[in-house]
Formats: C-alpha cells, sequence, structure tokens
C-alpha cells in the first residue's frame, strides 16, 4: 500500500528542470493517492551518472557491491534513502531515522544481499552472480580514457554519457533494437575529484557489435577537466510527501 518515487532531474533526466520534475511528482503523487496509498516522490539529482558504473551487467555487480557495503557512497545514500521511506510508509518504522536505521541493519547483516539472491533465483536466474559477478556478461574489449590535462573533473554529462552508452549497445536505439548487457562504463573519478594527465578518468567496456569510435566521440564531449570544478549540491534535491 506504500510508493515511493524517484523523480530525477538534471542534465541526463528526461525532465530537465526541478520545475518540470516537481510537477510530474506531483501528478504521480495525486494518482497515487486516488489509488489510496501512501506515496513520496524524492526529487533527486541526474546531471552525472549515479554511483561509478553505468551499463547492464556493470550495474548489477555493483549493485552486488553496494549489498555487501562496499558500493559507491552516492548510490549507497540514495539507496538507503529510498528504502527507508519504504519502510516508514509501509508503516514499518514510525520515523525515518528508525527507517534509515533497519535498512542499514539489513544491508551490515547480510540480509539486503539475501533477499537480492532470492528475487534472481524466483526470476530465473544464477544467484551465484552474488558471491561471483564475473559470471555476469563479460565485454570482449576494455578501453581506457584518460585526462589530457592537470585538473578536475567539472563535468560529466549524463545525457551524453546515455548517448553514448547507447552507442555501444547498452541501450536501445529502436523499440526492437538488441541490447548488449556486457557493455558500459565504469568511472573512476566524478565531479570534483582532482585528475592528473594521464590519469584514468573511465574505463569503457566494448562489445563486438559497438559503435566504437562513434560512442567514444560522445564520451569525450561529456567529460570536461578544468582547474576548478563547481560546487556540488546534495543529491536529494525535494521531498514530496
Amino acid at each position: 500500500d506504500a510508493l515511493v518515487l524517484d523523480v530525477k532531474c538534471g542534465d541526463g533526466a528526461f525532465l530537465g528542470s526541478r520545475e518540470q520534475a516537481k510537477a510530474l511528482a506531483t501528478t504521480m503523487l495525486d494518482i497515487g493517492r486516488g489509488m489510496g496509498k501512501r506515496v513520496a516522490a524524492l526529487l533527486t539529482d541526474m546531471d552525472q551518472p549515479l554511483g561509478r558504473s553505468a551499463g547492464n551487467a556493470l550495474e548489477v555487480a555493483e549493485c552486488i557491491e553496494t549489498l555487501k557495503g562496499r558500493g559507491p557512497r552516492d548510490l549507497e545514500s540514495l539507496s538507503v534513502e529510498l528504502a527507508a521511506w519504504m519502510v516508514h510508509l509501509a508503516g514499518k518504522a514510525p520515523a525515518l531515522d528508525a527507517a534509515r536505521a533497519r535498512v542499514r541493519e539489513a544491508l551490515a547483516s547480510g540480509a539486503g544481499l539475501e533477499r537480492f539472491r532470492r528475487v534472481i533465483e524466483l526470476q530465473g536466474g544464477n544467484p551465484r552472480v552474488c558471491d561471483d559477478p564475473t559470471l555476469l556478461p563479460q565485454a570482449p574489449e576494455t578501453v581506457v580514457v584518460r585526462s589530457e590535462r592537470d585538473g578536475r573533473v567539472a563535468r560529466l554529462a549524463a545525457r551524453a554519457v546515455g548517448h553514448a552508452g547507447m552507442l555501444l549497445g547498452a541501450g536501445r536505439e529502436t523499440l526492437d533494437g538488441p541490447i548488449d548487457p556486457s557493455v558500459g562504463f565504469v568511472f573512476h573519478k566524478k565531479v570534483g575529484d582532482p585528475v592528473a594527465v594521464g590519469e584514468p578518468i573511465v574505463t569503457v567496456h566494448v562489445g563486438r557489435s559497438s559503435r566504437r569510435e562513434a560512442a567514444l566521440a560522445r564520451l569525450a564531449e561529456a567529460i570536461v577537466v578544468a582547474p576548478e570544478a563547481p560546487p556540488r549540491g546534495p543529491l536529494v534535491l525535494d521531498i514530496l510527501a
């Protein structure tokens, strides 16, 4: 009887502005409440990719690492917040602080990972990937994109990264187009991180049918290294509940 919405806004989101995202979230809240559900919507930043990975199998591997307590800080933080709102709205915790504590306890104890393992099994997948992520599809080639200057990562445009991923085969260009689950990106640097000339910024996982050069060119447009990086705002921009 509870729903939590994660409504993205920013460079990589379908609706770029916070005002557009808030209008969509308000409409979705009204629909949910009209059906008798307890609903909350979190407006979250999408100016850069969440976590360190983009691509189907790569993101699954990152989710497993997060469930083991070893995931990127931003991905873990947002996941805990969304899960805490679900726990709270479902009446399993009287307040959000108590709900967050329950979620973090499930991470620390391994209960979250075991539930994910069970979900994989029930859907006909191989639960052994939770112990050995190399069982997931692996790309035949990787390309390391390195910084051409010293400075800080000032931009990692999520929309351009998404387009580059589509050119690799991580997403569909047409409704009936194929998807290569092995391809994508692993980011070694995020916005604000210092970087030296020659240092890796991203490793690109390339498939046999990837449009390699076009994807790398689009990715190059996404990455800006400058003397200084803009200040980072919060990951959760607004909450409607």
